[in-house]
């Protein structure tokens, strides 16, 4: 493998592994709000967040740049505090990974904890636990396969996520131009040889992660 390659072999792991550490933060939270809450607009809210993963995902990335550009809503309010804007960095293809992941992780997490048996959780309020302590010691860990699932997909999307990214991170040799967006480079210009070979190693890649994520899922109790 050559520079190029290494290097958007590395961008891709670290964009991935950013955006599904705000995933799981992000997402989990949210399901669990809406798995144990009951509120007026709840399942509009749910749409919103799923959204992504039924738009294309150009559309996605343009809604991004009206939101967070240069003379986007919040990109705007950013740029005239900071002079710094998050257009064609690496920062960008976080942001495009994390949104068009997050309803994946939203998904199955909300399944899992909606599918908890209610009767366990109202034995841990008898027994005096909180809400919070019921949720790290009962909800959480009888939903943990579903939250890992929903992980490895996560980071799975993040890893191969084209589109949203090249809308507003753009494709620059040496600083946004991750595995995806170099495959299309490659194949665009004739060099069929490495896109191959970049197609075939991001392949083995996410096999690997998925075979490695299913052996650690089941292995759990």
């Amino acid at each position: 493998m050559d520079n190029s390659t290494l290097f958007s072999l590395r961008l891709s792991l670290q964009v991935a592994a950013v955006a599904t550490f705000f995933v799981v933060l992000a997402g989990t939270c949210i399901a669990y709000f809406l798995a144990r809450r009951e509120f007026k607009g709840k399942e509009l809210i749910d749409i919103l967040f799923t959204l992504p993963l039924v738009l294309p995902p150009t559309v996605t990335g343009y809604y991004l740049i009206i939101i967070f550009g240069r003379n986007g809503y919040i990109g705007r309010l950013i740029y005239e505090w900071t002079g710094w804007t998050i257009m064609f960095t690496w920062y960008a293809a976080v942001l495009a990974s994390f949104v068009v992941a997050l309803p994946l992780m939203i998904k199955t997490s909300r399944a899992a904890i909606e599918s908890v048996d209610k009767n366990l959780i109202n034995a841990s309020y008898t027994l005096g636990h909180s809400e919070f302590e019921t949720t790290l010691k009962v909800i959480l860990p009888l939903a943990k396969r579903s939250i890992i699932a929903g992980t490895v997909l996560s980071f799975a999307r993040a890893m191969g996520e084209f589109g949203a990214t090249l809308m507003i991170a753009g494709n620059i040799p040496g600083k946004t131009d991750t595995m995806p967006l170099a495959i299309y480079s490659l194949a665009s210009s004739g060099e069929g040889a490495k896109a191959n070979a970049m197609v075939v190693l991001l392949t083995v890649m996410s096999g690997v992660f998925l075979y490695l994520a299913n052996r650690y899922s089941r292995r759990i109790v």
